[in-house]
């Protein structure tokens, strides 16, 4: 583990912990566009919205995973750096059996207010069989869903990234198999996506445990030193909060991006949900460079390194923003191709094709927006993590979209995301400036 978070070459430290988050991202992005093909050769509109008003819901898990798995790696990273070890394990076990009680808990406030949670999420007469099917499945499944996200997150922490994408992508597959099987020669419908994604994410859960009891010296399943001190349960919180805020910011930044949008006509509302698929593959890369990377932040923040701490910031600015510049030129250049590969509408390709050359005109910015935040979560600053995740998606992109929308209209409405991008950017800068410095001056 010294070897290779003290000894190695930033880059190759680097790439050997980012790189399979990044294909993991690539497994979960085809893992989502095939559940999405294979619930839509159903035919059954309301089956396809059933299951498309419970997408919230998944991503309500997966935040509360993220509480777990970010907040736990953020300080154990810090607590390897300082040579912490044993404190780090039972940190680690106390993360795991603590995703289990939650999910527990989940599973039956879930359960036992389905039918509000259903008409909150916009379930109808006819949408409300299919939904409630997919819905009551995911809901009992709820625990090993969130618990699969904590070891994969932790077990990155002793430099496994591998091991972790292998466990995550054993249940992608897994789940892409399974699901043309159960929702259509078993006839499950609904009931069959949901199911192949709690059985995906439970195999996946138990080879991610197993594989944190073969390879991990620190990490721990050990029950026994679960409980730690309230301090410590602190520090897993404050990082892993905003951590899961950020997911619920980006379902609820389309939830208003939809809202805006269908003023103008359902064929602007179909060029935007393929360009946000479009987009989504370049920002998985993204997140997966910029989350593989907190591992290495973290452990050399804590080892209090901080020569080689800057020139990994500037290693990791220059991967996300050059990787954005290169690949949003790509897109932007064969904008009208790409949108033409889902609709053959004339309509659909203009107006999709412009949202998407505004979308990525920022996307440099939008990589310099994730270093700055996974930094602050690895480092442990509480208050910029949490700023950074109400920030893009949240506050500020809400701001921009009703003062665009007012000012400008359809285009003011485009142009939100873009121009929240960019602030976003300027306030994870001066929160960088002002959380560091005030480090030095202690």
């Amino acid at each position: 583990m010294e070897e290779l978070f003290e000894r190695s070459s930033i880059p190759r430290a680097y790439f050997k912990l980012a790189l399979p988050v990044v294909l993991s991202m690539v497994a979960s992005m085809i893992y989502n566009l095939a559940d999405t093909f294979f619930v839509s050769q159903t035919q059954n509109t309301n089956l396809v919205a059933g299951v498309a008003l419970c997408t919230p819901l998944f991503s309500l898990l997966i935040a509360i995973g993220d509480i777990f798995g970010l907040g736990g790696s953020s300080l154990i990273s810090r607590l390897l750096g300082e040579k912490a070890n044993y404190t780090g394990s039972r940190v680690s076990s106390f993360c795991l059996y603590g995703s289990v009680v939650f999910g527990l808990i989940t599973t039956v406030l879930l359960l036992v207010f389905d039918r509000p949670i259903l008409h909150m999420l916009g379930a109808t007469p006819a949408t409300y069989p299919y939904a409630s099917q997919f819905y009551r499945i995911m809901a009992a499944g709820a625990m090993p869903i969130i618990v699969s996200i904590v070891p994969g997150n932790l077990i990155r922490t002793e430099g496994f990234a591998t091991q972790s994408m292998i466990g995550t992508m054993v249940g992608t597959v897994i789940t892409i198999i399974l699901d043309p099987i159960l929702i259509f020669p078993l006839g499950l419908g609904a009931a069959g996506a949901a199911l192949a994604t709690v059985i995906g994410y439970t195999i996946s859960a138990g080879t991610l445990v197993y594989l944190t009891k073969r390879y991990c010296q620190v990490i721990s399943i050990d029950p026994k030193i679960s409980r730690i001190s309230w301090s410590l349960v602190g520090a897993v919180l404050f990082i892993g909060i905003p951590g899961s805020i950020t997911n619920l910011m980006q379902a609820f930044g389309t939830a208003i991006l939809n809202r805006y949008l269908v003023d103008y006509g359902p064929t602007r509302v179909a060029a935007m949900g393929i360009v946000l698929k479009v987009y989504m593959i370049i920002m998985l890369v993204m997140v997966g460079f910029a989350f593989g990377a907190q591992p290495l932040i973290g452990y050399t923040f804590g080892a209090k390194n901080m020569a080689r701490f800057k020139k990994i910031l500037h290693f990791d600015l220059l991967v996300e923003v050059v990787y954005a510049l290169v690949f949003a030129i790509i897109l932007m250049i064969l904008a009208p191709q790409i949108i033409a590969l889902f609709l053959h509408n004339a309509a659909v390709i203009t107006a999709g094709t412009y949202m998407l050359r505004a979308f990525l005109l920022t996307t440099p910015f939008v990589g310099a927006v994730l270093v700055y935040t996974t930094v602050f979560q690895s480092t442990g600053k509480a208050s910029g993590a949490l700023i950074m995740s109400l920030a893009r998606q949240g506050i500020v992109f809400y701001v921009m979209i009703v003062a665009g929308a007012a000012l400008f209209g359809y285009h003011g409405v485009i142009w939100a995301q873009p121009a929240a991008d960019v602030v976003t950017c300027l306030i994870g800068w001066l929160l960088s400036k002002v959380l560091f410095n005030r480090k030095k001056r202690v």
